[in-house]
């Protein structure tokens, strides 16, 4: 018989529906916005498997969260296809009553040997970071020289294993913002969805400042005056992107815009870090340990009731607070640890 699902609301509300499970904190690449490689040198202490969650502690707490309202699962990283054996993760995922949508965000080097075996798993989308379609300006983004050759072969990859596929470009003035047009035009028709990304304040070593954001405005006008675009209609409650769609029908983009607008009155997202701890916000300082309580022998109706409990309390408003924290020493997760 199925465990009846009983949907939590935190302190202003918001429901639950979105869980984004980071599972593992290597990446193959070093991008300036998120592993910058003076940080993350050769000689990094990355964490050893053991301190890793299980496969069986991820869709132990996977399934609790179903419970309790999640509808959406997202495996990130780090590099997420860098832990080995993650469409058996996946499937596992596929038999968790009430889990709608299973998605996945990769840099889309390790796709093609794998996208496959991850759609008959049960993936149904992939989102994709590219920050770049010239490689020039794409191998000094990602710090290993890497043309783009290897994740539109990846891309490639996903199209043809059926998966959904997103692209994320990062923007950063001084970085890549001569690329939103060439991204733009490169895409555009090929049933893939672009979406531009302001630079975020996540993480402490990604050398954040507001002057190096480009915002959404910006973006939009620089599209709009070569291929024309029009407002969407947002797919569902909650959807970070702004859509827009080309008025010649060639598909469309979409504008993450976490620093000039806010989103946090209908945030729904928790996120479950690479070593085991729960933040109930993108901008976090904290996590809470959920791990060692699992490890031990945390029951199943403590386990419900902690994670109810950590939602209920939940307060976060980050972008909505942000002025306040600038100029302050406010430590913060790293991108690497909870994947966005």
């Amino acid at each position: 018989m199925e465990k009846e699902i009983t949907p939590i609301k935190d302190h202003f509300g918001r429901s639950l529906k979105d869980l984004r499970i980071s599972v593992i904190d290597k990446c193959n690449l070093r991008c300036t916005y998120c592993m910058p490689k003076e940080i993350f040198g050769d000689d990094y202490a990355f964490l050893p498997e053991e301190q890793l969650l299980s496969f069986e502690e991820i869709v132990r707490l996977a399934e609790t969260f179903a419970e309790l309202g999640v509808e959406k699962i997202r495996i990130t990283g780090g590099e997420p296809l860098m832990r080995k054996d993650l469409d058996q993760l996946i499937a596992k995922f596929t038999e968790i009553p009430g889990i709608k949508d299973i998605a996945l965000t990769t840099n889309a080097i390790l796709l093609p040997k794998r996208a496959q075996k991850l759609k008959d798993a049960g993936l149904k989308r992939v989102n994709i970071s590219l920050d770049a379609i010239e490689d020039e300006v794409f191998k000094q983004i990602n710090g290993r020289g890497v043309v783009t050759l290897p994740v539109l072969k990846g891309i490639e990859a996903a199209q043809k294993a059926g998966l959904q596929v997103k692209i994320n470009m990062v923007v950063k003035k001084g970085m890549n913002e001569s690329q939103i047009l060439p991204m733009a035009r490169y895409f555009k028709g090929k049933d893939i969805i672009l979406r531009y990304i302001e630079f975020m304040d996540v993480g402490n070593h990604n050398g954040w400042d507001f002057k190096n954001v480009v915002s959404k405005k910006q973006i939009i006008e620089d599209i709009n005056s070569e291929m024309p675009i029009e407002p969407a209609e947002e797919n569902y409650y909650g959807e970070v992107a702004s859509r827009y769609r080309y008025k010649d029908g060639g598909g469309e983009i979409g504008v993450i815009s976490s620093v000039t607008d806010s989103f946090c009155g209908t945030c729904t997202r928790l996120r479950l870090s690479a070593d085991g701890k729960l933040y109930t916000c993108l901008f976090a300082s904290s996590g809470f340990d959920i791990k060692e309580k699992l490890r031990k022998g945390l029951s199943d109706e403590d386990l419900t009731e902690e994670l109810t409990s950590l939602w209920g309390r939940r307060k976060d408003r980050y972008s909505e607070e942000r002025a306040e924290h600038q100029g302050k020493n406010r430590k913060k997760i790293e991108m690497s640890y909870i994947g966005g």
